[in-house]
């Protein structure tokens, strides 16, 4: 009998595959990393191949259980990053390596779609402001700069539905995904023919677009020998990593927000209106009857681990040299992580007037500026490490405070706040949370990432679920509560007005910087 749902979610810098009882309990789980290449500032690909060798481990290690191997998959659900621009050729096999959402070289493709339809019309139209972040300035971008690839593609895949095609031989689009190519029209969901020919592109470049639980196809005899998931296994489309993981979170009705934290962080915030606010990404949600706008903030986790890998190799080497030798410790002595965030409690609220602005990778929502960047603000001789460390795990959150202001000035509703993602694993920041955004932040039972809600997905599309909603709020359970304190609030929300301010002065001189440095002509 075949009674376990596999989830398979393809992160930023690594793949996830979880296995679910019906009932939602995790029966196993396995993960593998795979590289990042920055051909050049603000560039990001990842290859798609190595994606697909990192799956099948994944999914080995998850079949591999404390139990045994777990081979009763009753259906396969794959989500993923996104929006990511992955070309294919007539034999299916990717042409270059994937574009992938942080790429952001599309910049002046994106003011020219701008320049020809205008600002309010993309908007209005497509839901989304125009920016090199979607797929169509980046199909722009590649037509013009590399049009022997562009001549040779075939098809244009979203990651999750490449790895699903790697599994069944079938193609399909996710309809969370199809609203990120921004060549869609948002509210009747039709193919957008000016931005489409703008783009010099045909909706049959793209797969066949379906909801997410769609039964797709089958497990194939290649896919077997390479995962170990039975033959004829049922697979059914997947969706962005966002919406998995607002299932995962609880977040299937208004009022109910989440953030992501990991790479990135992504603010999750459903409605049932379609709100567009051109601040934020909208998106339909992977469940029907529901829309999602999420606040994309570029880098948060990998400030984290940019500041590890830079200033705290000692860490890095200890925590090594532990697990080297067999010691039986604490996690918290043998993670890098742990041991930095522990630092960073030893530093006050304020971090010792030390404010950090976030944007290592520019910045997305709610400013979309891609000159922006990073900043420690207010050293000085009497600063110590604990500070700076402190002050990232602040100041990612005053970006997190900026997007929820944003939100409820575009009318969304905002009770409770549900943190999930590697970064919801930290105390201290889940408190700094509570505390910055002035609202309860809960952490789930059991947080696993968007493999969750890609395992909903899969049993919705073999009829698991009658209700699939009543399912996920009887599923998801709160493990802890963090609950704001007044006195850190009001300092923070003095802290958070200079955080803006800082931003505000320096916006030009990002600009000019990015001038000096890339020696092309930015326009204001």
């Amino acid at each position: 009998m075949r009674d376990l749902l596999l989830g398979i979610d393809i992160g930023t810098t690594g793949t996830k595959a979880a296995l679910f009882s019906f009932e939602g309990v995790l029966c196993g789980v396995g993960q593998k990393e795979y590289g990042l290449q920055h051909p050049h500032p603000g560039w990001a690909e990842q290859n798609p191949i190595e994606i697909w060798e990192s799956v099948c481990m994944a999914v080995k290690m998850a079949m591999h259980g404390k139990s045994g191997i777990h081979t009763r998959i009753a259906a396969v659900a794959v989500s993923s990053q996104g929006p990511t621009m992955l070309p294919l050729d007539r034999r299916w096999e990717p042409v270059r390596p994937a574009l992938i959402w942080m790429d952001r070289r599309a910049e002046a493709e994106a003011r020219r779609l701008e320049k020809n339809l205008g600002y309010e019309w993309i908007v209005e139209h497509t839901g989304n402001r125009p920016d090199p972040f979607y797929i169509a300035a980046k199909i722009l971008w590649f037509r013009e700069n590399e049009p022997d690839l562009f001549k040779r593609t075939r098809l244009f895949v979203q990651l999750n539905g490449y790895i699903s095609f790697r599994l069944t031989g079938v193609h399909t689009l996710d309809n969370s995904q199809a609203a990120l190519l921004q060549l869609r029209n948002w509210r009747d969901k039709s193919w957008s023919e000016e931005m489409c020919t703008l783009c010099g592109v045909e909706p049959s470049l793209f797969p066949p677009v379906h909801f997410g639980g769609y039964l797709q196809g089958e497990v194939t005899r290649d896919a077997h020998d390479q995962t170990g998931i039975p033959e004829g296994t049922p697979v059914v489309t997947g969706t962005v990593d966002s919406a998995a993981a607002a299932i995962e979170a609880g977040t299937v009705m208004p009022g109910v927000v989440s953030e992501m934290t990991g790479t990135s962080t992504v603010l999750i915030m459903p409605n049932k209106t379609g709100i567009v606010e051109p601040a934020f990404v909208a998106m339909p949600h992977a469940l029907r009857d529901l829309d999602l706008l999420l606040g994309p903030i570029a880098a948060t986790g990998v400030c984290l681990r940019w500041f590890r890998d830079e200033f705290a190799i000692n860490e890095i080497r200890e925590a090594e040299k532990s697990i080297t030798e067999g010691s039986v410790i604490e996690p918290s002595v043998t993670d890098p992580y742990e041991r930095i965030t522990a630092e960073a409690a030893r530093s006050p609220a304020g971090s010792g007037g030390v404010v950090f602005l976030p944007y290592m990778m520019g910045e997305r929502s709610p400013i979309w500026h891609t000159q922006a960047r990073g900043v420690f603000f207010g050293l000085s001789l009497s600063t110590r490490r604990c500070n700076f460390i402190r002050s990232i795990l602040e100041g990612t959150v005053y970006a997190l405070r900026h997007n929820l202001e944003v939100a409820k000035n575009a009318g969304l509703t905002v009770n409770e706040i549900r943190s999930i993602g590697g970064g919801s694993k930290s105390d201290l920041w889940n408190q700094i949370k509570a505390d910055v955004l002035g609202v309860p932040v809960l952490l789930p039972r059991t947080s696993v990432g968007a493999v969750f809600g890609d395992a909903v997905l899969a049993g919705l599309g073999i009829n698991v679920y009658k209700n699939v909603r009543e399912f996920v709020t009887g599923a998801v359970s709160i493990e802890k509560e963090y609950i704001p304190d007044s006195h850190n609030t009001d300092f923070y929300s003095e802290l958070y007005l200079l955080y803006r301010r800082i931003y505000e002065s320096l916006k030009e001189d990002f600009n000019d910087a990015a001038l000096l440095f890339s020696g092309r002509p930015i326009d204001p």
